[in-house]
């Protein structure tokens, strides 16, 4: 089975610029494509067309309207290819910290839209398997946490060891058939449920 065609939105403000991404794209075998040419709301036509990725062609924006875009760029999690005539080493920088995949200064040419778009999907996909694992790793450590917590509670309140309080931890999660961390969860509100004024 062959994977799900991919959604392409451009915006772009020239439509002979946005018509030329379009037949390279077209070319590479990307039929689905979509295009944007009012800037203004396009948060909302984002949305309404659901696209998998997206190539702005920006020309040579203004600096509050580049701003505008890459606070877009942040929120919308998606593979991003960004093009623009001219840049600054900032305007570089706050492309990257948005989450732009692929900031292309004076690169639009035809031939080089596909491997352009190529690059946004695969650096963002390596970024969201860096950020999921960076997510997975910070929940651990708070269940970590949030278990030894519990432990110290159950330590202090039944007046038992480290390990008894573990133990009764682990069977309470087995016979309830819930996780160790939903039982410390637990064990904590209730402590601090008993210590709250009356």
């Amino acid at each position: 089975m062959s994977p799900p065609e991919l959604v392409v939105l451009i915006i772009d403000e020239s439509i002979d610029r946005a018509l030329l991404i379009e037949q390279a794209l077209r070319e590479a075998g990307h039929l689905n494509v979509k295009t944007i040419h009012q800037l203004k709301g396009v948060a909302r036509e984002i949305e309404a067309h659901g696209p998998d990725v997206i190539v702005m062609d920006l020309g040579n924006p203004e600096r509050d309207f580049l701003e505008h875009m890459f606070r877009l760029s942040k929120s919308l999690r998606k593979p991003i290819a960004m093009f623009v005539d001219q840049s600054s080493d900032e305007a570089m920088l706050n492309a990257v910290e948005a989450g732009v995949s692929a900031y292309v200064v004076d690169g639009l040419k035809r031939e080089r839209v596909k491997p352009i778009l190529d690059l946004a999907i695969a650096r963002f996909r390596s970024f969201e398997k860096l950020r999921s694992e960076r997510d997975d790793a910070v929940q651990a450590l708070d269940d970590r946490k949030q278990i030894e917590r519990a432990k110290g509670v159950l330590m202090q309140h039944q007046k038992i060891s480290e390990s008894e309080a573990f133990e009764m931890m682990r069977n309470a999660a087995m016979n309830q058939k819930r996780t160790l961390v939903d039982i410390a969860s637990a064990i904590i509100m209730a402590a601090q449920i008993g210590r709250s004024p009356r």
